[in-house]
């Protein structure tokens, strides 16, 4: 089945704000999987307990916190936390 062709104009904002970051056929395909699906996004892009499982096998003497940090948009606090230090 050949795709309509997309009419920009008169798309929902929604809708011309992913195709302006994704591309036309991403943003189909988004349409197609979440339409009429309220999406809440997290603030953080890391899971909490999954990146604390991954901060705690690094092996290295001494890591640069405040740029896993900064990488990771957690605390200094949290992130030695999780480092166990």
């Amino acid at each position: 089945m050949k795709q309509e062709e997309i009419q920009y104009d008169v798309l929902h904002p929604s809708y011309k704000t992913l195709y302006d970051l994704v591309g036309e056929d991403n943003m189909v395909k988004i349409y197609r999987e979440f339409r009429g699906t309220q999406l809440e996004l997290p603030m953080k892009l890391y899971d909490r307990n999954e990146l604390k499982e991954y901060l705690g096998k690094i092996s290295v003497d001494k890591p640069d916190v405040k740029k896993l940090s900064h990488t990771y948009g957690y605390s200094q606090r949290w992130i030695k936390k999780a480092l166990g230090k």
